[in-house]
């Protein structure tokens, strides 16, 4: 079957060049592959934007430029059309997807259980982010996609330079003479929100509370055994981090992507339902949710963010990127890269986690969760909660994104009480 079908994907492939190649009336051996791959599209894929209107929500897509460059894309809900509270106070909210993701993440289970939504509805200014490099944030100022020095960045220069690009024209935009946020993270998300406030720690002033789902730090005791595999080649600098460095990760792609949602979303609800409870299904996970991101996901990402998280997992220690032991006392002025001082962090910072999570290890939340000096921890109490279930699960509203919402009212409405 699998033969089959791949048989029946090659054979359209080449009749598309076919066509391509006639049109153009040049031989198909001088098609510039790379480029007809990239750009060929059935339709105009469907953005943050165009799910979050479907639903009637208001949105916006602003384009937040970096101090070293990079443009990125970052969708915001001003408002509630069912609040109508376009004139009223409403504080602001920022949401930060993981690694390889981006902003649709967060709206692929809908208007009742999306975090987004649920916070525009209770009166909040919504902001989604992106992370250079992913689908919306392809863009630079002076560099292009297609040279390494555009991908010469890990997780730290998004913590660095991209979150506070976002915060300060968030609360710039806003435009209600607000100094501080809310902010939310899954994942690599939070990864950045720790390398942001240890590494500038001014930034703690514009946090009122920070939610840190499957918070990443510390990864001694993580769990994954792709990682774990991978990581004793991959984590340390020698010939093989060095040819794998400052490249495209799973990179977005427009043809590939729309060729799948192309051939997935012709069919009937119920087949796609079925087609994910036969090869996917784990009884847990938001099937319409999962079908939503076919086509979308992954969003593309640097493969020096991979080689960070792998030194992480070897190090055992929370620190910056390792570069080796000439260019780390040129950077670092030392042999190795220095931990992030995570004591700087005096934000209220909401840590999220579960025992079943083999990204976030329980013992490493709480390594990190004892240095950090303003700390509330909360352990998800179905004990078979995964690092997906933040984004998928069935019981998400109930379980994470109702209690993060009414934490969030209840420090607003403290603040104005007194």
């Amino acid at each position: 079957m699998r033969t089959y079908i791949l048989l029946v994907i090659i054979l359209m492939l080449i009749s598309v060049v076919g066509i391509y190649s006639a049109a153009l009336k040049v031989s198909p051996f001088n098609i510039d592959f790379p480029k007809f791959y990239n750009n060929l599209c059935f339709r105009r894929r469907r953005t943050t934007r165009d799910r979050i209107a479907v639903h009637g929500y208001p949105v916006e897509h602003h384009h937040v430029a970096t101090e070293d460059g990079y443009i990125l894309g970052v969708f915001r809900i001003p408002h509630s059309h069912k609040l109508q509270n376009q004139n009223e106070y409403r504080p602001v909210v920022l949401i930060q997807h993981g690694m390889m993701g981006g902003s649709d993440a967060w709206i692929y289970v809908g208007p009742d259980n999306g975090l987004p939504y649920m916070l525009a509805d209770a009166g909040f200014d919504v902001w989604l982010g992106n992370s250079r490099g992913n689908t919306y944030s392809r863009n630079h100022s002076s560099r292009s996609t297609f040279y390494r020095d555009f991908w010469n960045f890990s997780w730290h220069e998004i913590g660095f330079y991209d979150m506070p690009a976002m915060i300060d024209y968030a609360l710039d935009t806003n435009g209600q003479g607000q100094k501080s946020i809310h902010y939310v993270g899954h994942s690599q998300g939070t990864t950045v929100f720790f390398t942001l406030m240890s590494s500038r720690p001014e930034y703690n002033e514009k946090i009122k509370t920070a939610h840190m789902f499957a918070p990443v730090a510390i990864m001694a005791h993580m769990q994954n055994k792709l990682v774990r595999a991978v990581a004793p080649c991959l984590g340390h600098v020698n010939q093989w981090s060095h040819l794998f460095s400052s490249r495209e990760f799973l990179p977005f792609n427009s043809f590939l992507l729309t060729f799948i949602s192309f051939l997935w979303e012709p069919l009937p609800r119920i087949i796609c339902v079925h087609f994910l409870k036969k090869f996917f299904d784990t009884g847990r996970w938001n099937l319409s949710a999962l079908a939503e991101g076919f086509g979308e996901q992954p969003a593309g990402c640097s493969t020096n963010q991979i080689l960070h998280y792998m030194q992480e997992q070897q190090s055992g220690h929370f620190r910056l990127y390792d570069y080796g032991t000439r260019k780390n006392l040129e950077m670092y002025k030392s042999e190795q890269p220095p931990d992030y001082p995570v004591e700087n962090i005096t934000a209220i910072v909401h840590l999220w986690y579960s025992k079943n999570d083999v990204m976030a290890a329980v013992e490493d939340v709480l390594a990190l969760a004892n240095r950090l000096p303003n700390k509330v921890l909360h352990q998800i109490k179905d004990p078979r909660w995964e690092h997906d279930d933040f984004a998928l699960n069935l019981e998400i509203r109930d379980y994470v994104n109702k209690p993060v919402v009414e934490i969030i009212q209840n420090f607003e409405r403290i603040k104005n009480e007194i």
